[in-house]
């Protein structure tokens, strides 16, 4: 099968292990540093993104998160709309992998959207009275 067994003597675990440890390469991107590299750049393998860079979505993830990290707007990141709406367009093609909501959002989603459609309403009475 996959599995291998090995079973280790007394004598195996007497003798000194012959392992050796290697430095960290401060420069080694397939370290986990953390979101960003020493030099800036990103760190795409980073677990904190959750392997959102790989997967059906990820160019589409990486151009969206790039454009923002790099943006120089006062707005931070407003001039990345259109790479920010390529990257939900291709999540919504994939619910099952990325879902748009739980329950409890869902609900309160409504719940607002319904209070924004009565606050249209109101104000349209103010203005026609």
């Amino acid at each position: 099968g996959k599995d291998k067994i090995i079973f280790a003597t007394k004598e195996d675990h007497e003798t000194p292990s012959s392992a050796e440890l290697v430095a960290d390469d401060p420069d080694d991107p397939y370290e986990e540093q953390g979101l960003i590299l020493p030099n800036g750049d990103i760190n795409w393998n980073c677990p904190c993104l959750g392997g959102m860079a790989s997967g059906p979505c990820g160019e589409q993830f990486k151009s969206a998160f790039s454009c923002f990290h790099y943006s120089t707007e006062e707005i931070k990141g407003s001039d990345c709309v259109d790479q920010f709406r390529a990257m939900q367009e291709c999540m919504q093609k994939y619910p099952d992998l990325y879902p748009q909501e739980d329950e409890n959002d869902e609900k309160s989603s409504k719940d607002l959207e319904a209070a924004s459609m009565e606050a249209s309403a109101a104000k349209e009475e103010e203005a026609s009275s």
